[in-house]
């Protein structure tokens, strides 16, 4: 049997592997096992097939790999619901302190309270949503209100 075709059945062997476990690594031990298929083709001896295996397996586990994981294992950046109006700006329509008050977030009118229970939120004042308790804001100003 010629060396290609066990280089092929080994890359065969690994991508059947990979099926099963999904790990991916064995994914990029397969294709490195078809570059040494490729050596093997162009007719060079084995010491020349296993260093392109051993290249291309280094090369794909370290450039490939990480790159591959982050974006296989990557957390999608858009929030949704509640916790996209978290760091949002908005408007005070009643005045907010630690047990109620109104706002502004967006176009959509929230009950709201103080995040900082000592303080009193003037009406007309910007503030940024900290949290959100159930369906009510916590709200802090965006500058430091003076002291009276």
């Amino acid at each position: 049997m010629q060396s290609w075709v066990l280089w092929l059945i080994v890359a065969a062997v690994l991508g059947s592997a990979e099926l099963l476990t999904a790990t991916f690594d064995l994914l990029l031990l397969a294709i490195a096992a078809l570059a040494a298929a490729g050596t093997a083709a162009l007719g060079l001896g084995i010491g020349f097939q296993v260093l392109a295996f051993a290249i291309t397996a280094a090369a794909m586990v370290t450039l490939v790999r990480p790159v591959a994981r982050r974006h296989l294992t990557g957390h999608p950046k858009l929030r949704t619901g509640v916790a996209a109006l978290i760091g949002r700006e908005a408007v005070v329509l009643a005045a907010c302190d630690r047990d109620a008050g109104r706002v502004r977030i967006g176009g959509e009118e929230w009950s709201a309270r103080s995040y900082d229970p000592d303080l009193q939120i003037p009406a007309g004042t910007r503030v940024d949503v900290f949290a959100i308790e159930g369906a009510t804001a916590l709200v802090h100003p965006q500058e430091e209100p003076w002291p009276n």
